[in-house]
């Protein structure tokens, strides 16, 4: 996440670049179950009962696990299961920046039906309003956007949320959220392996997937994110390609999402978030660009689409996201703007050598 945030100069020639066989990897329990809470777009309905007071509350450096009761509702769906949760995560943990904490939702496998919706999972992120659901709803279609690129994204599952406190007996009004697909899911269903080494340069990620990705950073407008210390990325190494690739998440400080909180980088430079700033590696030929900005091209439909047909997006955000857009892809198709931002990084006098430690308590 985003607290306690530092920045370094680019790492120097000592970090160099890895090969497969070089690298550290950690993969914990791979499932081929990891099934069906991700199959569906239809929103569930969810309630956490338990001593919610004292859960929230447990915002430490090392909160402890609370057991909670979990309600699901959905199409076909009702269970009834009893789980432990915890607050997870840096910026949005903190309680002066968030009314709620987000949440890591602990489930026994071994206790689970196989008809659950749940099978096969062991814990999984839920993101929860910090300052208005509207900014939760953003994030996820961020997520949604992702998908359509490329099956190396976090999967990620609408809800509308209530807390049920047995302690005093109150019951929360819904609001929404999302669960993230737990990271060994993602490398499993990509027949991956996960990366945790930290200090690997860019370069060592495959060139399309870094490009499609660094891309798509700029086009939502977030410049928190680091290959070098997997800040808000994870990197996979897919078996079958023999290829590196960075998988991205956490947008709430992105542009597009435009949360009350967010605020760029200092070291950055940048008027506010919604500024965009390409933070990819330099490159001497930019028209090595041009195949991933094809992409973009013949994704814009779809783009849009999950945007402008959201009923859950009211219809002044709905302009400005639009307008947002017209200017990225504006931008890619007028060559001096295009060269102007994508060559950024190899200016000596800008920040293209910042890099993003973040931490990583998740």
């Amino acid at each position: 996440m985003h607290t306690f945030r530092k920045i370094v100069a680019f790492l120097p020639l000592i970090i160099f670049l890895l090969s497969p066989a070089s690298v550290a990897f950690q993969l914990e329990s791979p499932s081929n179950q990891f099934q069906g809470l991700f199959d569906s777009d239809e929103i569930l309905d969810i309630r956490l009962e338990g001593d919610i007071r004292s859960l929230q509350r447990d915002r430490g450096d090392d909160p402890s696990y609370h057991n909670i009761k979990l309600h699901v509702n959905g199409p076909g769906i009702e269970e009834y299961l009893d789980i432990r949760s915890r607050v997870r995560g840096n910026f949005r943990r903190q309680r002066e920046n968030c009314r709620t904490p987000p949440l890591r939702l602990n489930f026994n496998r071994t206790e689970l039906s196989e008809h659950s919706l749940f099978a096969g999972q062991t814990n999984l992120k839920l993101v929860v309003s910090c300052q208005g659901d509207e900014y939760v709803v953003r994030e996820y279609l961020i997520y949604k956007l992702y998908n359509l690129f490329t099956e190396h994204s976090f999967r990620v599952r609408l809800v509308r949320l209530t807390y049920h406190d047995t302690g005093n007996g109150r019951i929360s009004d819904p609001e929404y959220a999302f669960i993230v697909e737990h990271a060994n899911a993602l490398a499993s269903r990509n027949n991956a392996r996960r990366i945790t080494r930290l200090h690997l340069r860019p370069e060592v990620v495959d060139q399309a997937a870094f490009l499609r990705m660094s891309v798509f950073e700029y086009m939502i407008g977030n410049t928190d994110w680091s290959i070098q210390y997997q800040q808000n990325t994870r990197l996979l190494f897919l078996e079958d390609e023999k290829i590196y690739v960075a998988v991205p998440y956490d947008f709430d400080l992105a542009g597009l999402v435009s949360a009350p909180y967010a605020r760029p980088e200092e070291a950055l430079r940048l008027s506010s978030v919604r500024e965009r700033r390409y933070r990819g590696y330099c490159l001497e030929d930019l028209s090595v660009l041009e195949p991933t900005f094809e992409q973009f091209r013949e994704l814009k439909p779809e783009i849009y689409k999950l945007i402008t047909e959201n009923t859950l997006l009211d219809r002044r955000y709905i302009n400005f996201a639009t307008r947002y857009l017209d200017d990225f892809y504006d931008t890619i198709n007028n060559q001096r703007k295009m060269r102007s931002d994508f060559s950024y990084p190899c200016n000596p006098r800008g920040t293209g050598n910042v890099v993003i430690t973040g931490m990583q308590n998740q």
